[in-house]
């Protein structure tokens, strides 16, 4: 065989293997193989291949009920995965598209922890708590037997301290730059919100503070009358017998 004959016979074998190789179909995992797939990765603590694989289970469309898993599979690894942003994102998705669902009030449930652990302190922006206050109230309105019931309630009042703290914060920063009518509003709104507040003494503190640098020295009186009448145990009695004490008029807070 001629060397030229050779080379064309090679050329077709290698060419004959490339087309048998682009011919054989690729072999594509079953949705409930990936689902499972997903699974022992979420065991394991991989959350982010756990997330992959139920990504693959969705986008099959194999099944309705397994695509509803599959999502709330996602929703529950961002959240493991302290992804909280994208847990909420999740969860609020899965409860959309499966309003009826058995496992709704479960992802509302989620939904509220997912916001509540996005809330840091009450100095910052305030969208994370606000979004936790309305999901929780929602949750409890919706399930108020629900065995979560009772942490929902705990943490929606640590949110409402935290609102509370927050109005107080601003109603303060006023005080400090001299801004005594905003600082005056501000701190009765926040008493109008939150009337029963743990926090309620220093928002009294502050708004009978801000009436005295005012020069509603009357008012400043009667607010500081209330802190001492409503909250008998707060250490700010004494400051504001101390603050009553600079101005003309003196006179015990329970004349």
């Amino acid at each position: 065989m001629s060397m030229r004959a050779l080379l064309y016979l090679t050329l077709f074998a290698t060419l004959a293997m490339l087309a048998a190789c682009a011919s054989t179909p690729a072999v594509t995992k079953s949705a409930q193989a990936n689902y499972q797939d997903g699974e022992v990765a979420y065991a394991s603590g991989h959350y982010e291949d756990a997330i992959a694989s139920w990504k693959k289970v969705r986008e099959s469309y194999s099944s309705p009920e397994l695509t509803a898993q599959a999502e709330l599979k996602i929703a529950d690894a961002h959240f493991q995965n302290k992804a909280y942003i994208e847990a909420a994102a999740a969860y609020e998705d899965f409860r959309k598209l499966h309003p009826t669902h058995e496992k709704s009030a479960y992802a509302l449930y989620r939904l509220c922890l997912s916001h509540y652990f996005q809330v840091t302190g009450f100095d910052t922006d305030q969208t994370s708590v606000k979004n936790a206050v309305i999901t929780m109230e929602s949750f409890l309105k919706r399930y108020p037997d629900s065995e979560h019931a009772a942490e929902i309630r705990q943490k929606l009042a640590d949110c409402r301290i935290k609102q509370m703290e927050y109005e107080t914060y601003v109603g303060n920063f006023y005080l400090r730059t001299g801004k005594y009518a905003s600082a005056i509003k501000r701190l009765n709104e926040a008493l109008l919100k939150y009337p029963t507040s743990p926090k309620l003494d220093q928002a009294l503190f502050y708004l009978g503070k801000a009436y005295l640098k005012s020069g509603d020295t009357a008012q400043g009186r009667k607010v500081l009358r209330r802190l001492s009448t409503e909250c008998p145990t707060s250490p700010l009695n004494r400051d504001a017998a101390k603050l009553l004490g600079g101005f003309a008029g003196y006179s015990s807070l329970h004349s």
